[in-house]
């Protein structure tokens, strides 16, 4: 199937607080038109997965609607969109318009049920419009991250499950079974919680420097660690808009990120 990438049509979407996304988008001359989803495949991988949506005119406006409900479910990752004429026509890229996300700007403050599933519509790097997708079993919200000269701060809540009292945060250094655990300070309603991370947890070992220590949760003992990140806003890529200072001591420096994931890290360097 070939893609036409040089369109001008704009097509403007808004979501609720219960995540439906309504897209909008001028008549085109065609019989049957959808809008097509596609999951981004990894580098060098053939595409797998399309989601169809109707595009209906509207009553006021004439313009061509489609909606994406909250309960259909995406996979987790990139997904593309295009105008799709007709079944068997070529498909076409769309541009972004005007999106209206501010039922999003206030998501952490409400709690989610598990499965947690985020989309949040933005611009790529080439200027087309896209969907970024989460859908996780449970999902710790970083909230609040403060960096001081002897430890780092992280303020969370956790959705889709709760905390018990043998709950532990675990940084898991990236690429080898080594880990930390430490004890958070839990809420009385099990969900929202705090932990710190000194200087001896994350420069501490001959392993450490040049190393990423990754922030996960685990609610229970016995149950499987959640990852710590940021997802429930408007903010589709953090990594490069959210900096923050370093840590450093004992011939390290020790600095907070979000990864490509929005996901919650620590990496640790020679200084």
């Amino acid at each position: 199937m070939t893609t036409h990438l040089d369109t001008h049509l704009r097509t403007h979407c808004a979501i609720d607080t219960d995540g439906r996304i309504t897209f909008r988008l001028p008549q085109v001359p065609a019989s049957r038109p959808q809008l097509l989803l596609r999951l981004r495949p990894k580098k060098g991988r053939p595409e797998t997965t399309l989601h169809h949506l109707d595009l209906e005119p509207g009553r006021a406006d004439g313009d061509l609607h489609a909606v994406l409900e909250p309960h259909r479910a995406l996979d987790e990752g990139r997904w593309d969109l295009y105008l799709l004429p007709e079944p068997e026509a070529e498909r076409q890229r769309l541009r972004p318009g005007l999106k209206d996300l501010r039922a999003l700007v206030d998501g952490h403050l409400r709690d989610r049920p598990s499965p947690v599933t985020v989309r949040i519509p933005y611009v790529t790097k080439d200027g087309f419009l896209a969907l970024r997708a989460w859908r996780r079993t449970a999902h710790a919200e970083a909230r609040t991250i403060d960096v001081t000269q002897q430890a780092v701060t992280v303020e969370a809540r956790l959705h889709g499950a709760e905390l018990r009292e043998d709950a532990t945060v675990r940084l898991r250094l990236r690429g080898t079974g080594t880990v930390r655990d430490l004890r958070p300070r839990i809420d009385g309603d099990g969900r929202g919680f705090s932990f710190t991370a000194g200087q001896e947890d994350l420069t501490g070992g001959p392993e450490a420097p040049g190393r990423i220590w990754d922030a996960f949760v685990r609610p229970a003992a016995d149950a499987p660690p959640v990852r710590i990140g940021r997802l429930l806003d408007d903010v589709a890529d953090r990594k490069h808009v959210f900096v923050y200072p370093a840590l450093t001591a004992g011939g390290s420096s020790a600095r907070p990120y979000f990864t490509v994931d929005n996901d919650l890290a620590i990496e640790v360097t020679p200084t």
